[in-house]
């Protein structure tokens, strides 16, 4: 195989999953977002986080769910430094050592959505710099499809929603992009 014969995928939809504490102001998690990611397109929430306990012991009881998605399509070799972004927004609301904000970017594209996550498991794919990508939903016959491994809060009506608007105006948004290129 020649190196003429490597395809660049198309580029990803950046989205996020925002899980924060009661107290943080979303308007300034979204303002951070924003300055790091680029302009929202689309979001959802806040919600109640009722699908685990997970991340109480660090950040308290009565947390809330966020999502939202961007405009600028993405590199999908990106998710990396997305993470990393991610990362450095959360030490923001550190406090007493605890995270307030747990922000978890994800690439949408036609075929899946991949969550960046810095914990290692069977299913998980090394990306570099201590990240892994988690294949967490496929997109298949038309809707998306949970696996073994898919988070709780991700099979939720709630999120799933999100995703198929999220998947819509990602459609549109790679039509201009493949338009222009």
């Amino acid at each position: 195989m020649a190196f003429k014969d490597i395809k660049i995928p198309d580029k990803a939809l950046l989205i996020t999953g925002v899980i924060y504490a009661p107290g943080v102001g979303l308007d300034g998690v979204k303002r951070e977002l924003e300055s790091g990611f680029g302009k929202r397109i689309l979001e959802a929430g806040p919600v109640s986080f009722i699908w685990t306990n997970y991340y109480d012991k660090e950040m308290g009881k009565g947390l809330l769910r966020y999502f939202t998605a961007f405009e600028r399509l993405v590199d999908q070799g990106e998710l990396v430094d997305m993470k990393y972004r991610a990362m450095e927004m959360e030490d923001k609301w550190i406090s007493n050592g605890a995270r307030r904000v747990n922000i978890d970017p994800g690439l949408l594209t036609l075929e899946r959505l991949v969550l960046a996550t810095t914990k290692n498991f069977t299913h998980r794919i090394y990306l570099g710099r201590g990240i892994y990508g988690d294949l967490t939903l496929i997109f298949q016959k038309g809707d998306f499809r949970f696996l073994d491994w898919t988070y709780p809060d991700y099979k939720s009506d709630f999120a799933l929603e999100f995703l198929r608007q999220a998947r819509t105006r990602y459609i549109t948004l790679l039509k201009g992009a493949r338009k222009g290129a």
